[in-house]
C-alpha cells in the first residue's frame, strides 16, 4: 500500500492499539442487522402526507408499538403513543389544555416510549445512537437505554423518571424520546424523483429533507425544471410559474422562495384585462395561505406565461436541430389570423384565438415587455437564496440514480426502441446509452448550475430543458410532451402522449436482469426501483412487477393523481428481513386513523447484517487498510507516535 496513504493513516491511529481497536469496532459494526431503507417517489410537494410519512416511518413505528406493547397496552392507548410519537409539540399541547397531563400519564408514558425506543435502537451501535440524542438529553437517555441487568432495571428506571418529573422536564424529555424513535426508525432515505409541482409547498419538503442524517435523491424531471430554472433557463422558468400558475400554487413561489410575480400579474392585467382567459382557470388542490391571489387574476398570469414559455419552448428547438424536435415547434404552426394550427398536414381549431403578445410573421418573438418581465423573473430566480440553497442540496445529495445494495433506483426509464435494444442520445456528436447516458447527462446537469457563464454552460442550461420533455430524455420518457394540444385543442387523440418501450419491456425479468447487469448488479438478487408511473391499483395495475425484480413506486401521493390510482402513495421499506410495500390513504390533518397497509412482497433467505451491504464492504476496505497499518507498524517500516493527533 502506498506509504504516504499508510502515514496518513498512522495521524487518526498513532498507536497499535488504536489500530486494533478500531478493527474491533468496525468489525462489530458489520455483525450488526442492516437498517431499514425507505424509498419514497413522486412527493410532488404534498408537505403534509410526506412529513407525515417521515414522522410515522410509513407506518412501521405504529407496528413496532405493537410488537413491543401489544401484549400489556390497549389498542387505543398503542394508536394515541403512536400520534405522540409523530407529533409530540402538537399532543402535548392538546393534552395541557385538556387538564390530562398529570405526573402519572407522563411516568407511564416515558416508559412506554423507552420499551419502544430500545426496539427501534436494536440495531445500532450504542455511539450511533449516541449521536442522534439532543445533546441535553444524551446522558440521561444514554443510561436509560443501555441498562442490561433485568434484575435492577424496573428499579432504575422508577429512580431516573422521578428524577426526571422533580426536576421539570418531563416535557421536554417525552419530545426528545418521541423524536429519537422517527429518528431511528429510518436508517437510509432514498426519494426517487419530483419532489415539485402540483402541490403546495414543496421547499417545506426540502427544508425538512436537510435535517435528515442519510439522504439521497434520483432527479426527476419536475426536480431537473426547477434545476434548471435556477440554472437561468428562461423557458423552465416560465415553466415552473405556469405549472404553479395551474394549480394556484402562489405559497410556494412568494412565500417559500420570495420569488417577486408582482411584475408578471402586472404584465397579464394589462395585456389580456379584456380576455376572460377561461382555459387557464387553476386547479385548485390546496388554498394559498399566505398569498391568496383573485383566481381571475391567476388565470390571466396563466394565459401570460404560458404563451412566453411557448415562444421560449419554439426558440430552444430551433437552437438544437440535434435534438431532432422540430415537430415539436407547434406554436409556429399556428395560423393566428385564422385562429387554427395544422399537425401532421391536419388543421385544428384552436379553442383560444385571442393572442395580444404574437406577431404572426415572428410568433416565437418576446415583445419588449416580454423580454422585460423575464428579465425580473430570472433576476428574482438567479438572487432567491432560500431557493439556491435547496437547488444546491438536491446536487450535493442527486444524481441520475443510484446504485445501493444490490438495487438499481432512478425516477424514470432507460430509453429503450420498439425491439427492446438500448435508444441512443446524440450530444455534441457522441452517442450515449444505457448507463453511459445517464453518466453523461449528470455530469451536463451539474455544468448547467455550477460552470461559469460562456458556451459550455449555455448549452447545458439548454440541455435540461430536453431533460424535462425530450423524447429520449430517462427522466421523461414518453414521445411527446402535449403541451400546446391540453391547452388549445379539443381532440383528446392528440393529448396522448405515449411511453417508451422501456415500460413494456421491463415487465420482463429478463431485461430487467440485463439492466441490472449493465449497471454492475446482480441479476438475480437486484431489484430497479422506479417513480414517475403513477400505478392505477383501482385498474387493476400492481406496482411490482417482472416477477419481483421492478418495483414501480409512484401510487398518488399527489392529490392529482389520486383519482386515478385510488390509493395516496406508496413506500418501499426494506429492512434486515424483507422488503414490504406501504400502500398509504389520502392524508387527513388532525387524524391519526391512516396507518397504511404494509403488504410483504419479499422475504430475505436470512437476516440482513452490514456486512452484506455496500457500507459493509466500505468497512471492511477499511478494516483493510487498518491491517496494512498494524502490519507497517509491527514491521517497523511505520514508528507508533505514542499519541492521537486530532
Amino acid at each position: 500500500m502506498n506509504k504516504k496513504y499508510l502515514l496518513l493513516l498512522a495521524k487518526e491511529f498513532p498507536t497499535i492499539d488504536s489500530a486494533v481497536s478500531e478493527i474491533v469496532n468496525l468489525s462489530a459494526i458489520r455483525s450488526l442487522p442492516k437498517g431499514t431503507e425507505y424509498f419514497f417517489s413522486d412527493i410532488h410537494g404534498e408537505y403534509e402526507a410526506f412529513l407525515h410519512m417521515l414522522k410515522s416511518a410509513s407506518g412501521m413505528i405504529k407496528n413496532k408499538i405493537d410488537i413491543t406493547l401489544g401484549k400489556s397496552v390497549s389498542g387505543a392507548e398503542r394508536e394515541a403513543l403512536a400520534y405522540l410519537i409523530y407529533y409530540p409539540d402538537k399532543q402535548l399541547k392538546n393534552l395541557r389544555m385538556k387538564g390530562e397531563l398529570s405526573d402519572e400519564w407522563r411516568r407511564l408514558t416515558i416508559y412506554r416510549l423507552i420499551l419502544v425506543c430500545e426496539a427501534v435502537s436494536a440495531k445500532y451501535t450504542r455511539s450511533r445512537v449516541r449521536k442522534r440524542i439532543p445533546k441535553d438529553m444524551v446522558y440521561i437517555l444514554d443510561e436509560l437505554l443501555n441498562v442490561t441487568d433485568d434484575v435492577v432495571k424496573e428499579y432504575y428506571y422508577d429512580e431516573i423518571i422521578t428524577t426526571i418529573l422533580d426536576t421539570g422536564i418531563a416535557d421536554r424529555f417525552i419530545k426528545s424520546l418521541c423524536e429519537l424513535i422517527q429518528s431511528l426508525a429510518i436508517d437510509k432515505l432514498h426519494l426517487i424523483g419530483d419532489i415539485f409541482d402540483r402541490g403546495p409547498r414543496a421547499d417545506i419538503i426540502l427544508d425538512e429533507l436537510m435535517k435528515i442524517h442519510d439522504v439521497d435523491i434520483q432527479w426527476g424531471n419536475h426536480d431537473i425544471s426547477w434545476m434548471g430554472a435556477a440554472s437561468g433557463n428562461r423557458a423552465l422558468i416560465a415553466n415552473v410559474i405556469r405549472i404553479s400558475m395551474r394549480y394556484n400554487n402562489f405559497d410556494v413561489l412568494e412565500d417559500g422562495y420570495g420569488l417577486n410575480l408582482r411584475a408578471l400579474a402586472v404584465f397579464a392585467g394589462e395585456y389580456y384585462k379584456n380576455d376572460d382567459c377561461a382555459l387557464f382557470m387553476p386547479q385548485t388542490l390546496d388554498d394559498n395561505i399566505y398569498d391568496p391571489v383573485d383566481t381571475k387574476l391567476v388565470a390571466k398570469m396563466h394565459k401570460a406565461i404560458t404563451i412566453i414559455q411557448l415562444k421560449l419552448e419554439g426558440q430552444l428547438i430551433e437552437r438544437h436541430p440535434e435534438w431532432g424536435m422540430g415537430k415539436r415547434d407547434i406554436f409556429r404552426m399556428v395560423d393566428f389570423d385564422r385562429g387554427t394550427v395544422t399537425i401532421d398536414g391536419n388543421e385544428y381549431e384552436l379553442l383560444d384565438k385571442n393572442f395580444p403578445t404574437v406577431c404572426s410573421s415572428a410568433p416565437l418573438s418576446l415583445t419588449d415587455a416580454e423580454n422585460e418581465l423575464m428579465s425580473v423573473l430570472e433576476n428574482s430566480f438567479m438572487h432567491s437564496e432560500r431557493l439556491n440553497s435547496h437547488i444546491r442540496f438536491l446536487y450535493s445529495k442527486g444524481s441520475m440514480y443510484k446504485t445501493i445494495n444490490g438495487n438499481l433506483l432512478f425516477h424514470g426509464c432507460i430509453p429503450l426502441d420498439e425491439n427492446g435494444q438500448l435508444q441512443s442520445v446524440n450530444i455534441s456528436g457522441t452517442d450515449y446509452s444505457g448507463k453511459a447516458l445517464l453518466d453523461k447527462l449528470d455530469e451536463i446537469a451539474n455544468k448547467a448550475y455550477f460552470m461559469q457563464p460562456g458556451e459550455e454552460k449555455d448549452y447545458a442550461a439548454d440541455y435540461m430543458w430536453y431533460l424535462w420533455s425530450g423524447a429520449r430524455s430517462p427522466l421523461y420518457g414518453k414521445d411527446k410532451m402535449a403541451f400546446f394540444e391540453r391547452y388549445f385543442l379539443e381532440d383528446t387523440n392528440l393529448h396522448k402522449e405515449n411511453y417508451n418501450a422501456y415500460y413494456h419491456f421491463s415487465e420482463q425479468a429478463e431485461v430487467c436482469g440485463w439492466i441490472l447487469e449493465m449497471f454492475g448488479l446482480d441479476p438475480e438478487r437486484g431489484h430497479i426501483i422506479n417513480g414517475h408511473v403513477p400505478v392505477k391499483i383501482k385498474n387493476g395495475e400492481k406496482p411490482v412487477k417482472a416477477g419481483g425484480k421492478l418495483f414501480v413506486i409512484d401510487g398518488g401521493i399527489s392529490k392529482a393523481y389520486q383519482k386515478a390510482t385510488g390509493i395516496a402513495g406508496y413506500t418501499l421499506i426494506y429492512d434486515s428481513h424483507s422488503l414490504n410495500l406501504a400502500e398509504h390513504k389520502p392524508f387527513i390533518a388532525g387524524e391519526s386513523e391512516h396507518t397504511p397497509e404494509i403488504h410483504l412482497v419479499e422475504r430475505l433467505d436470512r437476516r440482513a447484517n452490514i456486512s452484506d451491504t455496500d457500507k459493509g464492504a466500505e468497512l471492511l476496505e477499511q478494516i483493510n487498510d487498518l491491517r496494512e497499518l498494524l502490519r507497517a507498524y509491527r514491521s517497523g517500516e511505520i514508528k507508533e507516535s505514542g499519541r492521537r493527533v486530532n
